[in-house]
């Protein structure tokens, strides 16, 4: 069985992403969140995407609802103080992942970093609504228009980073997650 390296990393890349920032959010709070998003949620996104390209017409959404799942519950299985937040991420990020997915299959024919960059900005809108409202249980608008200007901010500096790393000999109008 051959193993795909692409997605292999895109993979680890989300779980890992979504971990530490839940992990982090639980220890440090809504203080934490602008951080993440930059940092974390932002590759969160931006690999959605390129898993996006790999994983169509392949189980797309079961796989995506399971890569979703399993940040959550990873998250909890390190610390069991961070359900809260496993939940509300878990949720945050279902809504922002249909979304995203929406919006990437509108731009479809655009190159990649313009689909990518795009559905971000409708996506990271939506995570910044949800989250932060569910796991602090309060609206906090200045938390809400952080993180969504950090999550778009991080997600153009993933964009270009991944573009890079994944394209090898290709160019950015596509990603295809082949080897």
């Amino acid at each position: 069985m051959r193993v795909n390296w692409k997605q292999t990393f895109l993979v680890a890349a989300y779980l890992t992403s979504v971990v530490a920032a839940n992990l982090l959010i639980t220890k440090w709070g809504p203080g934490a969140t602008l951080i993440t998003a930059f940092l974390f949620i932002g590759l969160d996104l931006t690999s959605r995407d390129a898993l996006h390209e790999a994983w169509q017409h392949k189980r797309l959404a079961v796989k995506m609802t399971a890569l979703i799942l399993t940040g959550s519950l990873l998250s909890y299985a390190l610390n069991r103080e961070a359900a809260l937040i496993a939940l509300a991420s878990f949720i945050a990020f279902a809504a922002a992942g249909l979304t995203d997915a929406l919006c990437y299959h509108v731009l479809r024919e655009k190159l990649w970093l313009i689909k990518v960059n795009g559905s971000n900005v409708f996506s990271a809108l939506v995570d910044s609504l949800l989250f932060p409202t569910l796991a602090f249980a309060a609206f906090m608008p200045e938390i809400v228009a952080g993180q969504f200007l950090a999550k778009v901010a991080g997600g153009f500096v993933w964009s270009m980073a991944l573009a890079g790393v994944l394209s090898s000999k290709k160019n950015t109008t596509s990603m295809d997650g082949g080897d």
